[in-house]
């Protein structure tokens, strides 16, 4: 009965993670004062439902509850949602909103959907400790910093090729202008490679002490490294000047590709990488 319930409010919550969406689509079209401000509202109970589901989880659990890859894609989502709600309330990047909403409700599609939403982590839990929860939690901060890199990127080449066409509409003046988005492509980067440079050394401390049986070259330990090397790579030629703003930006659209194919079928490949 209580799955039934966790269930059923999961799809309310998708449901008007949707008509949120629906209003921001409404807005970017007609540039809808209504529409944004019943949006922003939409997302807000959104936000509080998805927090106070984490609450709940992390009283019940006594831990955060980020130990599974379901737990783990239900956390990322929250916190896509809640940089959203922050860019929104400091800066006038409405379209990275807009992208950023449409990822994270993607990944609360995903977790509502899927089977098997609560599955615990194989590893057990005489395994977890904090060093542990640090890792995973510096992991997917470093995933949502690449998702908004990812964003802007796509903000840029969509401002790119309008102002190559010549196509001026009332959502034009909306959009971030050409520096911003590169700015903020580059500060997502800076951010996001320490922090997921941090989580690999916390990971790879914890799995010396808890593990008895582990690789470095595990299948999520390079494709992590090699995430790291991707986005180190492209932002060295970006600053030599061998690569432009524009294939700055599709360079960091495909190494978003790499991070996606790392969270899901780097977690499946993985030896001991059950939760993430």
């Amino acid at each position: 009965m209580a799955e039934l319930t966790m269930a059923r409010f999961h799809e309310v919550i998708v449901i008007l993670y949707a008509v949120s969406l629906v209003f921001y689509f409404v807005d970017y079209l007609n540039k809808n004062r209504l529409a944004h401000r019943s949006g922003f509202f939409i997302l807000s109970i959104v936000y509080m439902m998805q927090s106070g589901y984490l609450l709940w989880r992390l009283v019940e659990t006594q831990r955060l509850p980020i130990l599974s890859l379901y737990e783990g894609i239900y956390f990322y989502a929250w916190l896509l949602i809640s940089l959203s709600m922050v860019l929104q309330l400091v800066s006038k990047v409405g379209f990275a909103v807009f992208f950023l909403n449409g990822i994270g409700f993607v990944f609360m599609t995903i977790y509502t959907f899927a089977p098997l939403q609560l599955e615990q982590s194989p590893i057990g839990d005489s395994l977890i400790s904090e060093l542990l929860i640090i890792h995973i939690t510096f992991a997917i901060f470093s995933y949502a910093a690449f998702s908004m890199s990812f964003v802007f990127s796509i903000l840029y080449l969509l401002v790119y090729k309008l102002l190559k066409q010549k196509k001026w509409s009332k959502q034009f003046g909306r959009l971030p202008a050409l520096q911003t988005s590169l700015t903020g492509m580059k500060a997502s980067i800076y951010v996001g490679i320490p922090i997921l440079f941090v989580s690999l050394i916390l990971g790879t401390q914890w799995a010396f002490v808890a593990l008895d049986d582990w690789s470095l070259t595990d299948i999520k330990i390079i494709g992590s490294f090699f995430i790291i090397f991707i986005y180190s790579l492209v932002l060295f030629l970006q600053r030599r000047g061998k690569l432009t703003a524009n294939d700055f930006a599709w360079a960091n659209v495909f190494a978003f590709l790499f991070v996606i194919v790392n969270f899901f079928l780097g977690s499946k490949l993985s030896q001991f990488h059950f939760w993430m």
